[in-house]
């Protein structure tokens, strides 16, 4: 297993930030319709739990929204870390697409 640890900024409210971070698995499901696949999200107060199949491989992790940035971690699957840097960049890409002032 290889750790996945993003941290990102924003300048939004934590509600607002909140808010805009739930639609990233939306998103992200409905853009990759072909890869991604059973997709489940469970929200309590200002985190999450998600997991997600993407090309046979199951994916899990966990979000926290604080006051000035978003963490998502989670734990990637041997095979799936040799693209650890290409799935950090797109992630993090699309968070700081939604969270754009």
């Amino acid at each position: 297993m290889s750790k996945l640890n993003l941290n990102i900024p924003h300048e939004l409210s934590k509600t607002e930030a909140l808010d805009r971070i739930k639609k990233l698995l939306t998103n992200l499901k409905e853009e990759q319709k072909g890869t991604i696949s059973n997709v489940k999200e469970h929200w309590q107060g200002d985190g999450g739990n998600f997991s997600f199949s993407a090309k046979g491989f199951d994916l899990a992790g966990d979000i926290k929204v604080n006051d000035s940035n978003v963490e998502i971690n989670s734990d990637l699957p041997f095979a799936v870390s040799f693209f650890k840097g290409m799935i950090s960049s797109a992630i993090t890409e699309k968070a700081k697409e939604l969270l754009k002032k």
